[in-house]
């Protein structure tokens, strides 16, 4: 869900680090080179492959959406567009309904058989636990909002992989600087008893937020 990844860190034992990953890149046009501080959003330059990535994925959710379909008027989503679709997805379902739609989105895309074709693997005798650090989510600094986050990124994520694929995954993002941890081969925590469960609103930066309340009102029922 997270669809491109524009800064992650291996660890020095992952089967991923000394090969070319096969995963969307998304480049950091910052002058800087380095993710925008909290509060401001990061400039990327989208490459094609990327923006035909977006699009697909866009389209596939377009169907659960309501309002006005996205597009550029080329039939192209960027990253802005792709993120308002998943806004109109999430208005008016419940956290479960909002899983629901992006676990189907997400199988829709597999071939057929592909959950069927995953094998459990040693490396040097030893089963893998490999871990990914993103420094700053592009979808959640976009979107603001913790409850877009968590029902329609880490939860759906974390069960296509780990019970469509058999792959544990467990996802850890920072609501404090928007960083963002995923550990394969670690099994994910009930949703009550994830720490994301009680995470507030972006107060300041959600356009849905209540500032009222102690709990994003969307991680509620």
């Amino acid at each position: 869900m997270e669809l491109c990844l524009p800064t992650v860190r291996y660890p020095s034992r992952s089967p991923f680090r000394n090969r070319t990953a096969s995963i969307i890149r998304c480049a950091i046009a910052e002058p800087s080179g380095v993710p925008a501080p909290m509060g401001e959003k990061t400039q990327y330059k989208d490459g094609l492959f990327a923006k035909a990535f977006m699009t697909l994925f866009a389209r596939k959710m377009e169907k659960f959406g309501s309002g006005n379909k996205g597009g550029n008027g080329r039939g192209l989503y960027d990253y802005e567009s792709f993120v308002d679709v998943s806004k109109r997805v999430m208005q008016g379902r419940s956290r479960k309904e909002q899983q629901r739609v992006v676990r189907e989105v997400l199988l829709s895309m597999l071939p057929p058989g592909a959950p069927a074709q995953v094998i459990e693997v040693e490396v040097n005798g030893v089963k893998q636990r490999s871990g990914v650090h993103i420094k700053k989510c592009r979808y959640l600094e976009n979107s603001g909002c913790v409850g877009m986050c968590v029902n329609m990124c880490k939860l759906p994520t974390q069960d296509f992989f780990t019970n469509e694929f058999g792959l544990p995954l467990t996802m850890t993002p920072n609501f404090e600087d928007m960083s963002c941890e995923m550990v394969y081969g670690q099994v994910p925590p009930p949703f009550e008893e994830d720490p994301v469960a009680k995470q507030p609103c972006y107060a300041n930066m959600c356009s849905i937020a209540n500032p009222s309340s102690t709990i994003c009102p969307k991680l509620q029922g």
